[in-house]
């Protein structure tokens, strides 16, 4: 029997969605979850500290996001476009345009400073296939110089955010999404919980549509994931083994290092190949029912709803109590989405 996206359904009224981060980042609200019980209790981010203990591993997505929201003029038609680039293969960039119809392959794109770009394909799902002029570098070169932070359409206030919208550790050019959960690490509390003791190890899941992209079907099980890349390199790969056979706890911050975590075990199979790390794409649904291997506890914002990442929350705790805790916390007045509040699922 299928399941309806209707239960992933709830009220949020606008003026409960962040429009800023918390400052300092980690006066951050906090609701901690315990999944077992269902006890609900209310911190803050730098009570972390005390909830964390020594030998837990800590698992941060260390993906960079680049300015991908570019404008463009469509030669043929003598008219602007928008150009939302998502990602590269082969040569060849996937990006959603605003103000498509009337494309077709074979039209050029002009964007100035000498960049242009050729549409190869259009495709039913809303994605464009690009072949740029410019090399990888070269796209990305221009996009740091002239293109816009891609925040998401909730957030009101644009350029003054830019610099907001990134961790403090993003080291990895690749996102078109902050993985938002990071957001409340700064560098001070990251040293801090490592001088206590625990263990931060970083992945990296360059966030695509495979993450933000709505869900538009009834069902749940008739929404297709999109490919996102990720990496776990050998070195953290053993370490997190390593955890596991000494039954520590991995800890992920945010859906996508979930994903990434769970998703390569899945992909590998055993423990012996994940040991050998992995990198490639991952396209891992995680609805309720999902068997955890991986994680054993994790940090995330309160997400969109509908979303594949409240559903990923409701698989690893549980349908009714994650919306039991998000109408806890809106009757305590938590923030919700990107610069939002946190939950610590436990």
């Amino acid at each position: 029997m299928k399941t309806p996206i209707s239960q992933f359904d709830y009220d949020l009224p606008k003026s409960f969605i962040a429009q800023a981060p918390a400052e300092p980042r980690e006066s951050a609200k906090l609701l901690v979850l315990d999944r077992q019980t269902g006890e609900i209790n209310h911190e803050h981010i730098f009570y972390l500290p005390k909830i964390l203990k020594a030998g837990d591993v800590l698992v941060l997505n260390e993906t960079k996001v680049f300015r991908a929201r570019l404008h463009a003029r469509a030669v043929e038609k003598e008219r602007d476009v928008e150009v939302f680039l998502l990602r590269e293969q082969n040569g060849i960039w996937e990006a959603l345009i605003g103000g498509r119809r009337g494309l077709s392959v074979g039209m050029t794109l002009d964007f100035g400073s000498d960049l242009t770009a050729q549409i190869e394909a259009l495709e039913d799902a809303g994605v464009t296939r690009l072949r740029f002029n410019f090399n990888h570098a070269g796209v990305l070169g221009y996009c740091e110089k002239y293109g816009e932070m891609p925040l998401p359409p909730y957030i009101e206030a644009k350029k003054e955010l830019f610099d907001s919208y990134q961790t403090a550790f993003a080291k990895h050019t690749g996102s078109v999404a902050a993985p938002t959960a990071g957001f409340h690490f700064t560098k001070e509390l990251l040293a801090e919980l490592q001088t206590m003791g625990v263990q931060i190890e970083y992945i990296t899941l360059h966030v695509g549509l495979g993450t933000f992209q709505p869900v538009k079907v009834e069902f749940i099980e008739d929404h297709v994931m999109h490919s996102e890349w990720a990496e776990i390199t050998p070195e953290v790969a053993h370490k997190i083994c390593s955890a596991k056979k000494e039954g520590r706890r991995i800890i992920a911050v945010g859906t996508t290092s979930v994903r990434t975590l769970e998703g390569a075990k899945k992909k590998l199979g055993d423990w012996e190949n994940f040991e050998n790390g992995f990198a490639g794409d991952l396209n891992l649904f995680i609805t309720p029912g999902f068997q955890f291997e991986v994680v054993d506890a994790m940090l995330t914002n309160f997400h969109l709803p509908k979303s594949t990442l409240l559903m990923l929350v409701s698989a690893f705790a549980g349908r009714e109590p994650v919306f039991h805790a998000y109408e806890e916390a809106k009757s305590q007045g938590y923030r919700f989405f990107s610069f939002g509040d946190a939950m610590f699922i436990e």
